[in-house]
């Protein structure tokens, strides 16, 4: 038996002995083994198989290679290489994978998922449109494809982005590649191309489209009819209409609908009849758009009887209207100042089923505030938002505004800070109105206080914001700062116009200083702004209040000569200052001159006459013979 080994006691002395230190790492790595690499066969399975919370939980940096090998055994199942996509960070991949993933989701019948994919790579700016198209180009080739369905699919996304300029080199490269857009990708591209605006690039497009012989659709001629209305070339429009059936392709009802929104949108309503007979006569039968946008082009040139009577036609054939189109005729009747019938088609819409928009509302407050009759527009808020409608800026322009006509600025604050609260941003239109309040209440220190607070906000005053301004510092005899808006006008190259004039004109004229004001006619007239008859009434008005009627009477004619007739106010002013100086006989000859005219005198007229006629029995007699 083999004795037994005794431990030697100096290996048991502390300075020989070496501590163990376990941590928790260490623990662990002695309980847990490190997990096995993920190989192609597990991820392939694990897809398969729908495992996706092992497919959330895999590490981010998986080779490309080992994910591009996997997504090339699934390309016959594309449903499971988009759940896989949904399950990971996508725009972790490299491109190439990306792209492969988007080829082969390409597959399913809806282009929507490929299109979703292809918005996450470009809106991630991961590569240039040239890189995803190369990229996109190769991944159909690996798959043997041998439709460019994913090419076209990179120009729609493009174009849903409302990226053209990428839309349109993808349809270059496509072409440059023998690869054939489909006509739907190619009318996406136009459709964009008119949208924008850029009416030439569409043309250049259409005619790539005719170069390539790629077949054009109702969808294409629809577009380019749209882009020639847009141009205003509406003759040309109706021209296409022939080269359509040419073509066997038959026009329909939006095609008909381009072309007479195209005549209403330049006020050739009369053309757009034409247009509507033509095309009951070759059998396609308008729509409710149709009637909308006949009565939409009456209303605008006021020609509300022949609306009303074509949309009372629309009801008897069993279209119905849409809120524009009632909106369309309440705008109509409110500008005639007709709220009976107004509220007559909104009462309307309402029994039919079709709810008042806040555009609706917005109409008649408008309508009710213009006529003065406030709490009624108070009542018509109130009714607006117990619908559960939310004013918009519209809306509040629209009271503030309304409120400052009538006065009451307090009112009209309370509605700016209400707007602010509701996260709704004061336009240019709110501050005009507010400044116009301030001038009228004589509150021109917070009205400018207002106007700087406008300017560091970043917002660019406008021509009515300054001519309000101007007009209140005048209005309240502040005419050097009047002068100095004048100046701040032409640094922001807000360039003045008649009405600025007239307002200093008004201002001077006041002070007496007429001749000053003649020197503002002038200097209009030098920087091409064309007087109008209130710019020569108002120097008429300022002759004749100092009594010099031979200038007054230079200025009448110059007036005549320029082909402005005179007004009520131009003989008031003339009449006034006739009677100032003690000449009657005068005024007695240009007050039948007036009525000759057809001009009735009004109580200033009378007034005039009386004060400045010594024997005002003999005048009246003479009048009544």
């Amino acid at each position: 038996m083999k004795p037994y080994r005794l431990i030697n006691p100096q290996t048991l002395k502390p300075q020989n002995l070496r501590p163990i230190f376990l941590t928790t790492q260490s623990l662990s790595s002695l309980t847990r083994p490190d997990p096995p690499p993920i190989t192609h066969h597990a991820l392939l399975n694990s897809i398969q198989t729908s495992h996706w919370h092992f497919i959330e939980h895999l590490p981010p940096n998986l080779p490309s290679s080992l994910i591009s090998q996997t997504l090339l055994h699934l390309h016959k199942t594309p449903h499971l290489v988009h759940q896989f996509t949904s399950h990971i960070d996508f725009l972790r991949l490299e491109i190439q994978t990306q792209c492969l993933a988007v080829a082969i989701v390409a597959a399913l019948p809806s282009p929507n998922p490929s299109l979703e994919l292809l918005k996450q790579v470009l809106g991630s700016s991961i590569a240039p449109i040239r890189d995803v198209f190369d990229s996109l180009a190769r991944a159909r080739v690996r798959l043997g494809a041998q439709s460019g369905v994913v090419l076209d699919l990179l120009v729609s996304a493009c174009c849903e982005m409302k990226r053209a300029d990428d839309a349109f080199e993808c349809f270059k490269l496509m072409t440059s590649g023998n690869i054939m857009p489909r006509t739907k990708t190619c009318n996406e591209l136009l459709s964009l191309f008119s949208k924008l605006n850029r009416t030439e690039r569409a043309w250049v497009l259409y005619a790539e489209m005719f170069r390539l012989k790629i077949k054009s659709s109702v969808c294409t001629f629809n577009i380019m009819i749209n882009v020639l209305c847009k141009e205003g070339k509406l003759n040309k429009a109706k021209e296409f209409l022939g080269f359509m059936e040419i073509l066997g392709i038959k026009p329909t009802v939006v095609t008909y609908n381009t072309i007479i929104h195209g005549f209403c949108l330049r006020g050739r309503v009369g053309g757009a009849q034409m247009i509507f007979s033509a095309m009951k006569g070759r059998g396609v039968k308008p729509d409710s758009y149709t009637y909308g946008l006949l009565i939409s082009g009456m209303c605008k040139e006021r020609r509300l009887d022949e609306a009303s009577g074509l949309f009372d036609k629309m009801l008897e054939i069993g279209l119905l209207p849409s809120a524009v189109t009632y909106n369309t005729l309440i705008d109509g009747y409110c500008n005639k100042g007709d709220l009976d019938r107004a509220f007559g088609y909104r009462d309307e819409m309402v029994k039919k089923g079709i709810m008042p928009t806040v555009s609706t509302y917005n109409l008649l407050i408008h309508e009710l505030f213009m006529e003065g009759r406030v709490s009624e527009a108070d009542c018509m808020v109130r009714e607006m938002e117990e619908k559960g409608m939310v004013p918009d800026a519209i809306t509040y322009n629209i009271l503030i505004n309304g409120y400052c006509r009538a006065g009451n600025a307090k009112k009209a604050f309370i509605l700016r800070d209400e707007m602010l609260s509701k996260g709704i941003e004061p336009t240019k239109e709110t501050y005009t109105s507010l400044i116009y309040v301030l001038s009228k209440r004589k509150r021109m220190n917070e009205a400018d206080d207002l106007f700087e607070k406008i300017l560091r906000k970043g917002v660019l005053p406008d021509l009515v914001m300054f001519n309000a301004l101007i007009d209140g510092h005048c209005a309240n005899g502040n005419m050097e700062r009047a002068f100095s808006l004048l100046r701040e006008m032409d640094k922001m190259n807000v360039h003045p116009d008649e009405v600025t004039y007239n307002t200093l004109m008004q201002g001077r004229c006041r002070e007496g200083k007429v001749e000053e004001a003649r020197e503002l006619l002038y200097e209009m007239k030098r920087r091409g702004i064309k007087p109008d008859y209130i710019s020569y009434n108002t120097l008429i008005s300022g002759h004749s209040k100092r009594g010099d009627m031979n200038d007054a009477f230079k200025v009448r004619d110059e007036m005549l000569s320029r082909g402005f007739n005179p007004t009520l106010l131009t003989y008031n002013a003339l009449i006034k200052g006739l009677c100032k100086n003690q000449e009657g006989d005068l005024a007695q000859e240009l007050l039948k001159e007036m009525v000759s005219r057809g001009i009735t005198p009004d109580d200033s007229t009378y007034y005039s006459l009386i004060e400045g006629i010594e024997n005002v029995d003999e005048f009246l007699r003479k009048g009544d013979s």
